[in-house]
């Protein structure tokens, strides 16, 4: 099960504000839960906390301007006894434009808060205090360094922001359908077509460059095309779109595709690095790698010839 640092609660009507904390939050090497990161749609999101609750080290309560949402006192209703039970920080935060004397729940009263309209102390340190414990400056995990940028090349004027945002954000189940709709568009098609093995043997090596480099960046080497292609060679299998049931049985045991010599369903697919090395991507909630066999040799061959 994933874990995360920091649980972020939040008015609705503020959600643009909180994105851009969890992005910054992100790039010092904190994991945040944000709800449309995280709640798969046609679940519950009690449910979905419930199952992470015990795992997350910190809540941050965001107070802007909008004061506090219905789903906000629900999430704090639900949840808070849980963080003061373990003795875990709940830090108030004032969002930019919160008000001069924001109106803030009893609970709140007395605590330290985190102030984002003020430039001192600076508040992301001052945040990252309150969920790690690391005073600002004390260690390298929190010291207030440039972000790094992403190579987001393409040769189709693809946008792969996006896929960037939802790999750094953790969010593999949705990272994996969006690396399918981007391949998609790669080749020239609409989000309802299906690539097929002429597709996979021209695909443009810049944008296959790109979308692995992303994968293997944000999940540590964990996950990637480069990396199934590597475990694909591994076990016998050739770069060479032929297919080879030996090679790719044995790659599926490797990748956990396959359990007790049968192939998985795409609901059983684990979106966690707790999963083998290589079992994401799938590309797409039809599984297209997973169940597609021929088509994953077309692509293994086009990766070597791209040199990935």
């Amino acid at each position: 099960m994933q874990q995360f640092d920091v649980f972020l609660c939040h008015n609705t009507k503020d959600k643009p504000a909180v994105i851009q904390v969890a992005k910054q939050l992100q790039q010092h090497g904190i994991v945040p839960w944000l709800d449309i990161w995280h709640l798969r749609p046609g679940f519950s999101w009690q449910d979905s906390l419930e199952e992470q609750i015990d795992q997350i080290r910190a809540a941050a309560i965001f107070v802007g301007n909008s004061g506090f949402g219905p789903w906000q006192n629900q999430e704090i209703k639900a949840f808070l006894r849980e963080f003061v039970d373990r003795k875990c920080p709940v830090i108030p935060v004032l969002l930019p434009d919160a008000p001069q004397e924001p109106k803030l729940p009893l609970f709140l009263k007395g605590l330290m808060w985190v102030d984002f309209r003020l430039q001192y102390p600076e508040p992301i340190g001052q945040l990252m205090w309150g969920i790690t414990g690391e005073k600002p400056g004390t260690t390298p995990i929190i010291q207030l360094t440039a972000p790094q940028t992403d190579d987001l090349s393409s040769e189709k004027g693809i946008n792969y922001t996006r896929l960037r945002d939802l790999l750094a954000a953790k969010n593999w189940n949705e990272a994996d359908q969006e690396t399918y709709q981007v391949m998609i568009q790669a080749v020239g098609k609409e989000n309802s077509d299906y690539i097929t093995s002429d597709d996979l043997l021209n695909f443009p090596c810049t944008d296959l460059h790109t979308i692995d480099r992303l994968w293997v960046k944000y999940s540590n080497g964990h996950f990637g095309l480069s990396v199934q292609k590597k475990i694909y060679l591994s076990v016998g299998g050739k770069a060479d779109a032929k297919y080879n049931a030996e090679a790719w049985e044995k790659f599926g045991d490797r990748v956990g595709w396959r359990v007790n010599s049968s192939r998985i369903h795409y609901k059983d697919v684990i979106y966690d690095t707790a999963s083998p090395i290589g079992h994401l991507p799938v590309l797409g909630s039809w599984g297209f790698f997973l169940r597609g066999r021929v088509e994953g040799n077309y692509l293994f061959s086009r990766i070597e010839t791209c040199k990935l």
